[in-house]
């Protein structure tokens, strides 16, 4: 199924649960996996992203965290993305996407996005992204709340990751 379609579709379902869950909190929605999906039998790996990004959305509209967004003339801007496969989903399945923020500091903002069909984790997307007013970085805090507690142990390995990337890049 086309992206923006989803989107769309995310989108109109989730207005009906709009400003239903706090900004903490872990949000749910379903999709189910189509022919337009799929390579042969299992749903290809670009559609992961595109299936996180919908639910970046419906997580929005959810928490209301969208509405503050635009009042406020904001956007996200994804920094890095990280996905881990467990197990092959196949066509037809009935996705269920569980997503919540894990972890917020001054300037980034991590979502996890975690796929299930039925009770059994399938993948997990993680998304490293920060908020955007033109050039200006705009703290998660100021439109999520705060994060108490140190950064995950997985959060802070994927950051020194992608610190010692970058540094093999600029070498």
């Amino acid at each position: 199924m086309s992206g923006l379609l989803r989107n769309l579709l995310t989108l109109m379902g989730a207005l009906w649960q709009h400003r239903s869950a706090a900004a903490q909190s872990r949000t749910l929605v379903h999709f189910r996996v189509t022919p337009l999906d799929t390579g042969l039998a299992t749903l290809k790996s670009d559609r992961y992203l595109q299936m996180a990004e919908a639910a970046q959305l419906d997580y929005g509209i959810k928490t209301g965290l969208l509405q503050d967004m635009l009042r406020r003339r904001c956007s996200f801007v994804n920094a890095s993305q990280l996905v881990r496969f467990a197990r092959p989903v196949r066509l037809f399945n009935r996705v269920s996407v569980a997503s919540q923020v894990i972890y917020a500091d001054a300037t980034f903002a991590y979502f996890q996005h975690v796929f299930m069909v039925g009770a059994v984790p399938h993948a997990e997307v993680w998304v490293k992204m920060k908020f955007k007013r033109g050039r200006l970085t705009i703290a998660p805090g100021e439109l999520l709340g705060s994060f108490a507690g140190p950064k995950p142990a997985r959060l802070q390995h994927w950051d020194d990751s992608l610190a010692a990337l970058a540094q093999d890049l600029r070498a």
